[in-house]
């Protein structure tokens, strides 16, 4: 490699680092430089984010590798990696597992990488992440001076901290002081990550960082299993009482007679059992949150009590006749129609307005495109990790599956469909496998229930699949390439754009498929 080769490779990003640029953007850009300048089959930039890295920028990988969560204690390459002070190649003989065994993008055979090498970025002099590249040819990186990944490495660093900086002024500017990591400290709970790039999961991020900085009641709607209380959490992570608790309360879970004393709190003697005085929700969460899950299964009795509440922030516990004042932001979340509960009779008109100060309606998962994808890679590596496998991925029919279906039960249903069949592929195997493959028959996923979202164009094409399973899944591939090129007049980075891939990966496909 030339110096003069280098240069050309490395000016590009020196100029984006005057630019503003979309972080992904920026990411993208880095990755496909580092490519061009050191040819390999994938490439990774993971972010370290205490014991995980967390993937920002794949290419030549599979999608669902951006969902995915890497534990570092459980891949010894990612310890050696980030141990290091310099790039490390790793021998094509190295018994170490690599993390991306069966992850190449266009691969349906379990193919293992035979050539890795990757390097440990820092931001001052501190830890932030690593840069990864990998090849199945075992001898891929031979000519390769690991100075010149250091180079790249070491602009990766100043492409990194531009990109930091730039977000922490928007953070600034927000006054968003990264209140979701203090919340996690100051409760001893691990955060949660809502997982997705579809343009609905997008719209639902910017409401809930607007409504987040308020401190208005939200009420959360949405089909069961869409992440309510997900969204719970990151509105009162976003909003100026993040460093005090949210309570959780499931309204379904208790009669009306607990759901008063688990709210209000009772005196000692004020019902049999009442053995002590005990403080309730509302008083646990002052200062901070309540989020009251299932709130259409409350009784007119209680809405009627917690209106008063809500109105006046005081509060009696039960068998006592003294006032509590308390400061809770409220935060509710149902999957019924409240409005027609109201016409009904059966919800009081005057507490549903008071809750519904701010809807939020929590997009379905048919709804989010390929974000199934992004959040299957989050399950597999739950799995994977809970299995003890090198590697747990899917197959190409596997992934145009979960495209296809219309998800009643939403991410919850992903979640169980994932341990579920992983379970059951690993049971039917005979000797246990480094790398294990979950197809579309692993999934089992029932018929007549096919839907395709506004983000997945070709709906026709998933109800004439018909015939051999990989012709079936090839012939679906080419419909949906196809008919995302048309509507952007042929042009592939467009398309690629729509079709969350990177537009190399998109190029490759369409080879494989003939259509190039």
């Amino acid at each position: 490699m030339t110096a003069k080769s280098l240069l050309t490779a490395l000016l590009p990003l020196v100029a984006d680092l005057s630019r503003e640029l979309p972080e992904g953007e920026r990411y993208r850009r880095l990755l496909e430089a580092m490519r061009a300048l050191l040819p390999c089959d994938a490439a990774a930039l993971l972010r370290l984010d205490g014991e995980w890295l967390v993937p920002l920028a794949v290419d030549g990988l599979s999608t669902d590798t951006l969902g995915r969560r890497f534990k570092v204690s459980e891949h010894p390459r990612f310890e050696a990696l980030l141990s290091s002070t310099g790039p490390t190649r790793f021998a094509a003989d190295s018994n170490m597992p690599d993390p991306y065994d069966g992850l190449v993008d266009g691969l349906d055979d379990h193919l293992e990488v035979h050539d890795c090498m990757g390097c440990p970025l820092f931001i001052d002099e501190r830890p932030w992440g690593l840069l990864t590249l990998d090849a199945l040819n075992p001898e891929q990186f031979e000519p390769i001076e690991l100075d010149a990944l250091e180079a790249f490495a070491s602009l990766a660093a100043a492409t990194v901290n531009a990109a930091e900086r730039i977000e922490r002024l928007n953070n600034r500017v927000e006054d968003e002081h990264q209140r979701a990591e203090v919340y996690r400290q100051a409760s001893g709970q691990q955060s949660r990550e809502m997982i997705g790039q579809s343009k609905a999961h997008k719209r639902l991020v910017e409401e809930i960082n607007l409504v987040g900085g308020s401190d208005l009641t939200v009420l959360i709607t949405g089909e069961t299993g869409v992440g309510k209380e997900l969204v719970a959490q990151a509105i009162h992570a976003a909003s100026p009482r993040a460093d005090k608790p949210i309570i959780s309360l499931n309204c379904a879970a208790l009669p009306d007679t607990l759901v008063e004393s688990e709210l209000f709190g009772h005196v000692r003697g004020a019902f049999t059992g009442a053995l002590n005085d005990r403080r309730g929700k509302f008083e646990l969460a002052n200062g901070g949150t309540l989020f009251l899950d299932e709130v259409g299964e409350l009784s007119l009795t209680v809405q009627a009590k917690l209106l008063r509440v809500l109105q006046s922030g005081q509060l009696q516990r039960l068998g006592s006749d003294k006032e509590h004042q308390v400061d809770v932001r409220l935060i509710a979340a149902t999957n019924r129609d409240l409005a027609e509960e109201v016409r009904s009779g059966r919800y009081r008109a005057d507490f549903y307005h008071r809750l519904s100060v701010y809807p939020l309606l929590v997009p379905a998962l048919r709804d989010r495109g390929r974000d199934v994808l992004l959040l299957s890679g989050y399950f597999l590596e739950q799995n994977r990790s809970r299995m003890g496998l090198n590697s747990l991925r899917l197959s190409t029919d596997a992934q145009a599956a979960l495209l296809a279906y219309g998800w009643p039960g939403n991410v919850r249903e992903l979640e169980h469909l994932i341990g579920r069949s992983a379970l059951k592929a690993l049971g039917n195997c005979k000797e246990r496998p480094k790398i294990l493959s979950l197809s579309a028959a692993d999934l089992d996923l029932p018929h007549g229930n096919v839907e395709v979202s506004a983000e997945q164009p070709t709906a026709a094409a998933v109800e004439t699949v018909t015939g051999d399973l990989r012709e079936a899944t090839e012939r679906y591939q080419r419909q949906l390439i196809g008919a995302c090129l048309e509507r952007h007049h042929h042009n592939w980075a467009s398309a690629a754009r729509e079709l969350g891939l990177d537009r190399a990966n998109l190029g490759r496909m369409a080879k494989r498929l003939g259509m190039k």
